[in-house]
């Protein structure tokens, strides 16, 4: 097995977790617009999540960028660094994490967030396809 299939099984392994954390997220701001959570207990769950969203979507970054695989690596550079870019201006809290129950409640922050989940969802879906094609086209070669 090739350096090359053995990349692209291993981020279909990953994009497969990042869409089950981006789904999770998505229910849980969901819950909290329709009141069945409250925003502490968003914030609990959900801040102990984003780290290793992060590290995922960087070792799969660093994986294509190893793996000599460019077009992989620019079409997840612009998640990247919105990645680093958010992690750098969250709020200031004593854990890590980006979402601060004082904030998310409102309206615009929630919306923000909602709109962050669907776009990271329909971001990974794309790509876990692309993987699935690239890892055939792989085998097949």
């Amino acid at each position: 097995m090739s350096f090359e299939v053995f990349c692209f099984i291993l981020s279909l392994i990953i994009s497969i977790a990042l869409i089950f954390l981006v789904i999770w997220n998505v229910i849980a701001f969901d819950d909290l617009r329709t009141d069945y959570k409250n925003p502490i207990d968003l914030c609990n769950t959900l801040n102990p999540l984003v780290l290793p969203e992060y590290g995922l979507h960087a070792f799969l970054c660093l994986m294509f960028l190893f793996g000599g695989f460019w077009i992989m690596l620019l079409f997840n550079v612009p998640l990247l660094a919105y990645h680093i870019h958010r992690y750098m201006k969250r709020p200031v809290m004593s854990n890590a994490g980006v979402y601060d129950p004082t904030e998310v409640m409102n309206s615009n922050e929630l919306n923000r967030c909602q709109r962050e989940g669907w776009v990271k969802l329909a971001f990974f879906l794309i790509s876990f396809f692309i993987y699935l094609y690239r890892m055939l086209y792989a085998l097949l070669s």
